[in-house]
């Protein structure tokens, strides 16, 4: 993909992150009696999801963030987005920040599709003013039409993808982070969707992109961070990420 031009200052900071979870071993009485007979743990136990992460991405990049299925990369974005904090380390974001984290977030679901394009604007720092005058775009771009007024409850999983989408997408963003939310909806949306991150890309907006597809990543990404166990062990061009993340190098 062609390299946009890439200032020195810093959109997302990254130092020393590292995040714990508690892992259940016991749902009820039940199970705690059953793992207490097997001789099983029966108290909660702590997970390390991440383990002293630290990187940097500079206005303009567009980096993806990669790892196997529990590797830490969706805890990593998540942690970027203020969706969750870090038990030890910093995380700093400069600008209006934008985040597809997963299908459904930010959406209220007794509320409409269009009062929730209002919610979710005023969340990303949009003024009802800027909305009403982007609104017709936002709803042509997610070809939701008549179901804009029902209550979002009743939307599949690609109804809410194509709208959250086409809400993030309409605002003036300085930093966008997009999780697999993409790996919903139909082929014809998600090559739109794509050809409109592109398009962002080439704008200078900062990306952050977690995926699994290595086509999608190298075409939007000139540089790629590999996390594995909850350590980075790679960070640089995409090409080498990949080989990385698929054992050759």
């Amino acid at each position: 993909m062609p390299t946009p031009t890439v200032s020195t200052q810093p959109r997302i900071v990254v130092e020393n992150v590292s995040k714990w979870f508690n892992q259940r071993s016991s749902r009820s009485l039940k199970d705690a009696l059953i793992n207490w007979v097997r001789r099983r743990p029966v108290r909660s136990q702590q997970f390390q999801a991440l383990k002293d992460v630290s990187f940097t991405i500079n206005e303009g990049e567009s980096v993806a963030v990669m790892g196997l299925n529990g590797s830490g990369k969706s805890t990593t974005l998540k942690l970027v987005s203020g969706v969750l904090e870090p038990d030890e380390g910093t995380v700093l974001t400069r600008g209006r920040v934008a985040g597809l984290i997963e299908v459904g977030a930010g959406f209220h679901p007794e509320l409409t599709g269009r009062e929730n394009v209002y919610l979710n604007a005023a969340i990303l720092g949009m003024s009802e003013r800027e909305t009403k005058a982007r609104f017709d775009e936002i709803l042509a771009f997610s070809e939701i039409g008549e179901f804009i007024d029902q209550e979002v409850k009743r939307y599949s999983s690609g109804m809410f993808m194509r709208l959250a989408f086409s809400v993030a997408i309409h605002v003036e963003l300085d930093v966008l982070l997009v999780d697999e939310v993409l790996a919903v909806g139909d082929a014809p949306f998600r090559a739109k969707c794509n050809e409109k991150l592109a398009e962002l890309a080439q704008r200078g907006v900062t990306m952050m992109v977690v995926s699994h597809s290595r086509r999608q990543v190298k075409r939007l990404c000139s540089r790629g961070i590999v996390i594995r166990k909850g350590q980075v062990v790679f960070d640089g061009p995409i090409h080498d990420a990949i080989a990385v993340l698929d054992g050759k190098k």
